[in-house]
């Protein structure tokens, strides 16, 4: 989605203030300080599984093991690939797809692709605004740690709290959805 797919979603009377994109290419959080240990962990453990399995069976002189047990760890392994790999290039690919806007009236988020969501947040009605030292601002509660968030917990650009992930000149942009909400009031 671009800025003209924005553009489109615009009210009477509503304008542009400022517009932008998350940081593309690679990006961690502070999460990623648990994740991707963890990441690696269960990898690890799914490659030693499966080559545990495969190596006692060409090793021994009695059967090779069932194909259930050998197949058994695939799975475990592709987790675990996505873990330490996988998210991060959804993530980029996400990321890549969203378009920010702040408008005279709203927040705007628009995301295209296969996870295609679009959010308008009316400036007087937002129900918080918090800035995070990754230039993230965050619209609505802080965004916990440990929830039932399914993938968004692991990939930032799926995360059901509406944010500008990433930006750049995040405390200026900040200040000037205060000032909004300041003369709104």
């Amino acid at each position: 989605m671009n800025l003209d797919d924005i553009s489109g979603r615009l009210m009477a009377g509503e304008q542009i203030l400022w517009s932008g994109r998350p940081q593309q290419g690679l990006f961690f959080t502070p999460r990623d300080a648990l994740l991707i240990p963890f990441s690696i962990f269960w990898g690890g453990f799914a490659i030693f599984w499966e080559y545990s399995v495969l190596s006692i069976g060409a090793r021994s002189s009695h059967a090779r093991p069932p194909l259930f047990f050998a197949l058994w760890g695939v799975p475990f392994i592709l987790i675990g690939l996505f873990l330490i790999f996988g998210r991060f290039l959804l993530d980029a690919y996400l990321r890549s797809r969203i378009t920010y806007a702040l408008t005279n009236r709203r927040v705007l988020i628009a995301r295209a692709g296969p996870f295609q969501k679009f959010y308008a947040l009316n400036l007087d009605r937002l129900p918080g605004l918090a800035l995070s030292g990754s230039g993230t601002i965050i619209f609505g509660g802080a965004d916990p740690f440990v929830t039932r968030r399914g993938f968004s917990g692991w990939i930032p650009s799926l995360s059901p709290i509406p944010q500008f992930l990433a930006i750049e000149n995040a405390g200026g942009v900040f200040n000037q959805i205060q000032q909004l909400i300041q003369t709104k009031a």
